[in-house]
């Protein structure tokens, strides 16, 4: 690590910013918080993944294991110190307006700044941005650290990256020294502003206009609705990316551009100059997540809101997709943490809570047990642990995609594209709907105590809730997959996708412990191909409305699917583990094999259902009329 210290600058004021010598910093060890798995997370990085080889290619060649423990360690540090410590307080004071300023709980600050001093914010970039050039599957662990700690403090640091990449992939030059270096600095934070409070997911509906200047630049006038971010006091200045509509543009999607909007003008040298009038027309007030502010901004509101092109005219959607398909494998990412932070503390309570004796026992005197003797208390735990630590494997395995199409093997690039794209539906929305199944099994097993405030669950329970819907609802997935991801490119994603599940299938065939979750996967791949080869085939003569009505069933039948062959991916490696571990690594490994078969029989034939349901083109919610509700 000490080369590291010596060559990355942002991790060199970690110490300081966390009041903790180096080696105290990195090498302490701490028992497995309430909210993350360390073990766990291991696991799937090194085990599953295999995470440890990427320091073999070019751009990682100054990285190593150490390297990456190290920085995750790092992560788990700053999120037990500095988000974990407010999540609650956020949770109950939300964000309100004082004299026009939005004002947050003081802990706000004290996170994004420990975050910006940890390098967290350029990590990922090239050395030449002051990154570490992390891997993208390192950096989506690192940010699952501050997911699983306080999701609504993570929300700012997760949009502006995001913010910062699309700029990287998009934006001149110019833009970037101008626009996207303070947010990879993390002196300036950034958002996504697409919806309006007409047009929720109807983008192609949106009003905002873009008038062009004499200057090249435009004056950007509307107002945009449930923008995560929008507004606040924790950095210098605040970027806005945002969909408008240049005069004269045709109407629809094709008359979409994207534009830098900052809620302070920028001078010449840089600095932040006056106001852009991107006016607070309000907060909204959620159910859950309070700890980001979620605004209304009209843009123009006494005076002129001046902003810049990114890109091409016409192709502002394009573009932004760019930064929705990331966010939506982290909204996928943060419902896994937050399920597994509801997991971890029911589990728990589940141990030391004593009540009931076993069916068995008779003796009304004897000792009462621990909850977690009793089988149904085993059941909802497990059903927990498949929905979380499944999510948990689906989610670093896309975020491993973006490694491979970066820095894999050029002759794959194309198929993990796709394989990419056709994933990305499924780790938005499988972990956000079974997250909440989680979660709800999590209350269940604490009983009256899960319902209160006094343990944590409600409140995940009430975060997540935002998950099934943000950046693209269940039903928007599922048309998604069904009507575009599993045609583009002739259905080689499709393809991709089920090579690689029979590989690993017929990888595992001679281990032990791993039979039932194998032959299960293989029957739900089987149940799966034949429903969609028959409801694509159909697809002309049913039309595009009856083809996607049953567009959920695609979205679950291969949800199930995939979370399936996570479930071997990880049995597999624990198989291979078992017979060289001894005590809690053993256990660890045993509980692996379990939970594997309990997908297996208790989740994938589910399978089933949803693949007659796709196949038979049922129109019962197609033909239903609004009048007869």
């Amino acid at each position: 690590m000490r080369r590291i210290c010596a060559r990355v600058g942002p991790f060199q004021v970690c110490p300081s910013a966390l009041q903790a010598p180096c080696s105290t910093l990195f090498r302490r060890t701490l028992p497995v918080a309430p909210f993350l798995s360390r073990r766990d997370l291991q696991f799937q990085l090194y085990e599953v993944l295999d995470t440890a080889s990427l320091p073999s290619r070019e751009r990682f060649a100054e990285h190593s294991r150490e390297v990456y423990d190290d920085v995750l360690n790092l992560a788990y540090n700053v999120a037990e110190k500095y988000f974990a410590n407010h999540t609650r307080e956020a949770d109950l004071h939300e964000p309100h307006v004082v004299d026009g300023k939005v004002q947050l709980v003081p802990g706000v600050q004290a996170a994004v700044d420990a975050f910006r001093d940890a390098g967290f914010f350029s990590a990922h970039h090239d050395e030449e941005l002051g990154g570490l050039q992390l891997p993208w599957v390192v950096l989506q662990a690192v940010q699952a650290h501050f997911q699983a700690a306080n999701i609504g403090s993570s929300g700012y640091p997760f949009l502006t990256i995001g913010n910062a990449n699309l700029q990287r992939e998009f934006a001149s030059a110019e833009q970037q020294a101008r626009y996207m270096q303070p947010l990879v600095e993390g002196r300036w934070f950034g958002t996504m502003a697409l919806s309006e409070p007409h047009a929720g997911s109807g983008l192609a509906d949106i009003t905002t206009s873009a008038t062009p200047r004499e200057d090249g630049r435009y004056n950007i006038s509307g107002s945009k609705m449930w923008i995560s971010g929008g507004e606040h006091e924790l950095s210098e200045n605040i970027v806005h990316l945002v969909l408008a509509r240049i005069k004269g543009a045709p109407a629809g999607v094709k008359g979409i551009s994207l534009f830098i909007v900052p809620r302070y003008r920028v001078n010449d040298d840089g600095s932040v100059g006056e106001s852009n009038h991107v006016v607070l027309a309000g907060l909204n007030h959620k159910m859950g997540y309070r700890g980001t502010t979620n605004t209304l901004l009209n843009f123009g509101e006494g005076g002129e809101t001046i902003g810049e092109l990114l890109g091409e005219p016409g192709r502002g959607l394009s573009y932004m997709f760019r930064m929705m398909n990331e966010a939506r494998i982290g909204v996928g990412m943060g419902a896994v943490m937050l399920g597994y932070a509801g997991y971890l503390a029911s589990l728990e309570y589940a141990r030391e809570r004593r009540q009931g004796r076993h069916a068995s026992n008779k003796d009304p005197e004897s000792g009462m047990v621990p909850i977690i003797d009793h089988a149904d208390v085993k059941r909802l735990l497990l059903r927990q642990k498949v929905f979380v630590e499944g999510g948990l494997a689906l989610g670093l395995y896309a975020s491993s995609l973006v490694d491979e199409i970066q820095t894999g093997p050029e002759d794959q690039k194309a198929d993990h594209e796709l394989l990419l794209d056709l994933l990305t539906p499924i780790v938005k929305s499988w972990p956000s709907k079974y997250s909440q199944e989680a979660l709800s099994d999590a209350i269940q097993v604490m009983g009256g105590a899960g319902y209160t405030r006094d343990y944590p669950v409600e409140m995940y329970y009430r975060d997540n809730r935002l998950n099934p819907i943000h950046e693209g609802t269940e039903g928007i997935q599922g048309n998604d997959l069904l009507g575009r991801k599993l045609t583009q490119a002739g259905g080689r994603g499709l393809q991709v996708l089920m090579e690689k599940m029979q590989a690993d299938i017929q990888a595992a065939e001679a281990l032990e412990g791993v039979g039932e979750i194998r032959t299960a996967l293989h029957t739900a791949i089987q149940q799966s191909g034949a429903a969609l080869t028959t409801i694509l085939g159909q697809a002309p003569q049913l039309g595009p409305d009856l083809f996607l009505a049953n567009a959920n069933s695609a979205l679950e039948m291969l949800g199930h699917t995939v979370v399936g062959w996570m479930w071997l991916r990880q049995a597999s490696a624990a198989a291979r583990a078992l017979p060289n571990a001894r005590g809690d690594d053993a256990d660890f490994y045993r509980g692996k094999l379990q939970a594997a078969r309990f997908f297996a029989i208790y989740e994938l034939p589910k399978v089933r259902a949803h693949a007659e349901l796709l196949a038979s083109a049922d129109p019962t919610t197609h033909d239903m009329q609004g009048a007869w509700f």
